[in-house]
């Protein structure tokens, strides 16, 4: 669905909800595109031996497939202007037990809000909440849109 006009929004409307799988592949993948190949991110031992709970997601490969449900919604790459997020606790992707290294072990959970609109300027505030299981993951992310 894209949005054109702004004055349809209100404050507090849910305009994305999705679940975003990822997989050990997922961040195969990643590392191949932006190359960043650090062990936390494929080697369970050396995640482990620094420390963290298992092998986790890159944090931009995180921002990267939240964006893209926003994408998709507003109907163009280029409406987004400004993108902000902390990185409040890592996403752990476990090895699948079985099977295909590309059958999802870990799920991102969205819901992105309407926070603020500036009709004058003609853009958008939208507020993510970004979960995997029950803890926050990403947090203070919002993401400015304009038609």
């Amino acid at each position: 669905m894209s949005v054109t006009d702004f004055s349809q929004l209100t404050i507090g409307d849910t305009v994305v909800e999705a679940e975003i799988p990822l997989s050990r592949a997922s961040l195969v993948d990643y590392a191949g595109a932006s190359g960043d190949h650090n062990p936390i991110h494929w080697s369970e031992r050396f995640a482990t031996e620094v420390g963290l709970e298992g092998v986790i997601a890159h944090g931009m490969l995180s921002m990267a497939v939240v964006i893209a449900p926003i994408v998709e919604w507003i109907g163009d790459p280029g409406a987004i202007v400004d993108y902000r997020t902390r990185f409040s606790a890592p996403v752990l992707v476990p090895d699948a037990a079985s099977g295909s290294p590309a059958a999802p072990t870990a799920t991102l959970s969205m819901t992105a809000v309407v926070g603020a609109v500036d009709g004058a300027v003609g853009t958008a505030r939208i507020d993510v909440t970004v979960k995997s299981g029950d803890q926050d993951v990403l947090s203070r992310t919002q993401i400015r849109v304009s038609r």
